[in-house]
C-alpha cells in the first residue's frame, strides 16, 4: 500500500504513539522547567554555583540518549521510567543556562528597590526578578521542547512510549511493505508535534510576555 493508504489505515494506532509521544514530552517539560528554574535560583548569585550548573547539565547532554537510556534500564526497568528520567535529564541544560541568564540580567536598581520597600527575598523574587526572567526561561523551554521530541523517539528501545516504536518496527522490518512508510509516518509524526508544541510556545509568550519587553528582546 502507498504512505496515505498506510496513514488511513493505521491512524488510530498512529494518533495513540502520537498522543503518548507528546504526553511525555509535555510531562518531562514540566519536570525539568521546574528543576532547572529551581536550579538557576540556587545558583544565579554565585558565578561558581552558576558555572557548576551550567558544567554539570551539559556534561549530562553529552550522553548519547541510546546510552543513558540502556543504563537506566537496570535501575527503573523498561517502559516509562526510564523514558522520564532521561527526557528530564535531557531537558535541564536550556532551562537552568538560560534561566541563570535571565534572573543575572535583571535591572539590579529594581530589585534595590524593591528591598527598599520592604520586599523579602522570596517576594523579590516571586514578583520582579522571575517575572522579567520569564522571556529567556521561555525560550529555553523550546529549545529543551524541540530536543526532546527527537530524543523521546529513542525511548522506544527500553519499550517506552510514543512515535518511537512505529520507527523502530519499521527500521526492524526493512525490506518489508511497509517499513518505509512506518519510519515516515513516525518521522513525519514527531516533526508535526515539534511544530506544534513551537506554536504552543509563541502563543504563550504573546499572552505572557508584555509587548515593551518583546520589541526591546528584537
Amino acid at each position: 500500500m502507498n504512505f496515505w493508504e498506510y496513514l488511513v489505515n493505521r491512524h488510530q494506532q498512529l494518533l495513540t504513539d502520537a498522543y503518548q509521544h507528546a504526553s511525555a514530552v509535555f510531562q518531562c517539560m514540566v519536570v525539568a522547567t521546574l528543576l532547572g528554574v529551581l536550579i538557576a535560583v540556587a545558583g544565579y548569585r554565585s558565578e561558581w554555583a552558576g558555572n557548576l550548573a551550567t558544567t554539570t547539565t551539559a556534561t549530562i547532554l553529552t550522553v548519547p540518549a541510546l546510552a543513558l537510556i540502556g543504563l537506566l534500564i537496570p535501575i527503573v526497568g523498561l517502559g516509562v521510567p526510564p523514558t522520564v528520567v532521561a527526557l528530564t535529564l535531557y531537558g535541564l541544560l536550556p532551562v537552568v543556562r538560560n534561566a541563570i541568564v535571565g534572573l543575572r540580567g535583571v535591572d539590579p536598581t529594581l530589585v534595590d528597590a524593591a528591598t527598599g520597600i520592604g520586599m523579602s527575598r522570596p517576594a523579590r523574587l516571586l514578583r520582579i526578578e522571575l517575572p522579567l526572567a520569564w522571556p529567556p526561561i521561555l525560550t529555553g523551554i523550546r529549545v529543551s521542547t524541540q530536543m526532546l521530541m527527537g530524543i523521546a523517539a529513542i525511548a522506544a528501545y527500553a519499550s517506552g512510549p510514543g512515535l518511537g516504536n512505529v520507527i523502530f518496527r519499521g527500521l526492524a522490518s526493512l525490506g518489508s511493505a511497509n517499513a518505509l512508510n512506518q519510519v515516515l509516518a513516525g518521522t513525519l509524526g514527531i516533526i508535526v508535534l515539534a511544530l506544534l508544541f513551537d506554536a504552543a510556545y509563541v502563543l504563550i509568550g504573546r499572552l505572557t510576555i508584555p509587548r515593551g519587553i518583546r520589541a526591546r528582546d528584537r
